[in-house]
């Protein structure tokens, strides 16, 4: 199954955010415990942070093919 990729913009920060407050709950040394890169929890750290440069080239690539259409 294909998911378009304005519903993948919607999709991937939401499930990020459910791993971030998940593992928020469970770890018990949450913030000084994810310095390592083999911890699960910084990579939930890292994927909100991705998430706004994710969005910010998805729509300057729209900005590009709309510009470039209508030249």
């Amino acid at each position: 199954m294909f998911l378009s990729l304005p519903t993948l913009t919607v999709l991937i920060p939401l499930v990020s955010l459910a791993g971030l407050l998940y593992l928020a709950s469970v770890e018990e040394n949450f913030p000084q415990g994810c310095t390592s890169t083999t911890s699960l929890c910084f990579y939930s750290l890292l994927l909100p942070v991705t998430i706004p440069v994710y969005v910010f080239f998805h729509l300057w690539t729209w900005m590009g093919i709309k510009l470039f259409r209508h030249n």
